[in-house]
């Protein structure tokens, strides 16, 4: 007798519970793109939960790690109050504000103020109320780890309507929201770090030297509110750009300051793939302030670098998610991290490696807006 296979070898992929949650807003969802030039190009329409106008993004490579939504306060108005047990980062793109927050339980609100360029936090599970404090809409982006905690919860009552305090999280210390006024320090990397839930104006905000990406360049790390979700604000001055680096999707790129553009290409093409015949295969996505990119499109690892186009400095902010990462090694070994040599183990090109139509692009980009190319030459010393 021929013995068979039970099963099938290949399915349709079903649609998650985030996916499902989405499809049920009644407002527009955009997926499998790229990037965005300009959030302010996103179509919107009335999403009746949140009491705005609104849309979801669910970019290429970010499937089932991380969710953004756009969100418009109406004039004079405010968004439904709402609570859940996902993580949200908001980063303002138009208007002024408050946002309230308070516990079940407890009349207490406590308040803090934002404006254009601030990006603010709500503390996981408590109720969180946007009100708009001026005549004209405030638009506002949203990083959310919503798609990990719904595939692993998969019940939106518990996700909506849990009353549990995390304490631990969220103090209710009068000084909760008060903006952090010295950095601290990452204990894994030894970087600089902000872990307060407001960050008043990310787009003008002092950022140390930290030189790991690229020459020149600034960044503090993002854990707001003691949120698991996290993210980097970086800048490169003017005229330069990151080294090419790989890692695992999900992360996203918002274009905080200046206008530039990603470059990506799947890690098995190699390091130099003009060079090699592929460049047909690497994507690019341009964008402005207030646009944004999936740093790594697909569902695999990939080569992928940012440069600012204009003579202003180039100034990103990175939802990096909030999601469990899969572990290797045992306790104690040895973690490389990105942004190491790949020569030497880890994932970055250094300048003098990299495909020299990356320099040959970077400077017809400037030339084309009229900016100056000002790397230094030593860096690209073999």
């Amino acid at each position: 007798m021929v013995e068979q296979a039970v099963g099938h070898t290949s399915w349709n992929r079903p649609t998650t519970p985030y996916e499902r949650f989405c499809d049920e807003q009644g407002v527009p969802v955009y997926r499998g793109l790229v990037g965005v030039y300009d959030s302010r190009d996103l179509t919107l329409a009335p999403w009746k939960r949140m009491g705005g106008n609104g849309c979801i993004v669910d970019l290429d490579g970010t499937g089932g790690l991380l969710g953004m939504y756009v969100i418009e306060i109406p004039g004079g108005g405010a968004l439904n109050a709402e609570k859940h047990l996902y993580e949200e980062v908001f980063y303002v793109l138009e208007g002024r504000g408050t946002t309230e927050i308070w516990i079940d339980g407890n009349p207490k609100r406590q308040s803090f103020e934002w404006q254009a360029d601030s990006v603010f936090t709500a503390p996981l599970n408590t109720w969180h109320q946007l009100v708009n404090a001026s005549s004209s809409p405030a638009l506002i982006l949203v990083g959310t780890n919503a798609p990990p905690v719904m595939e692993l919860f998969r019940n939106e009552d518990f996700i909506f309507n849990t009353e549990y305090h995390f304490e631990d999280r969220y103090s209710l210390k009068e000084d909760y929201f008060k903006p952090w006024d010295e950095l601290g320090t990452e204990s894994l990397s030894g970087r600089a770090i902000n872990m307060g839930a407001i960050v008043p104006d990310a787009a003008h905000c002092e950022l140390p030297l930290d030189g790991q990406r690229g020459a020149g360049h600034r960044h503090f790390f993002l854990r707001m509110g003691g949120n698991f979700f996290n993210g980097f604000i970086a800048q490169y001055a003017g005229g330069r750009y990151s080294k090419s680096h790989a890692h695992d999707p999900g992360p996203v790129l918002v274009c905080l300051n200046g206008s530039g553009y990603s470059i990506t290409w799947d890690k098995a093409l190699g390091t130099t793939p003009w060079e090699d015949g592929f460049g047909d295969q690497v994507k690019r996505q341009d964008y402005k302030a207030g646009g944004f990119v999936s740093a790594v499109p697909g569902g695999a690892q990939a080569f992928h670098g940012h440069f600012g186009s204009s003579s202003d400095p180039f100034r990103v902010m990175a939802f990096l998610g909030g999601y469990p990462v899969r572990t290797q090694g045992k306790p104690g070994d040895e973690v490389i991290g990105i942004n190491r040599d790949i020569k030497l183990g880890g994932n970055t090109i250094e300048y003098r490696d990299e495909d020299p139509y990356v320099r040959k692009m970077f400077q017809e980009a400037l030339a084309k807006n009229g900016a100056t190319f000002t790397m230094p030459e030593e860096v690209y010393a073999k």
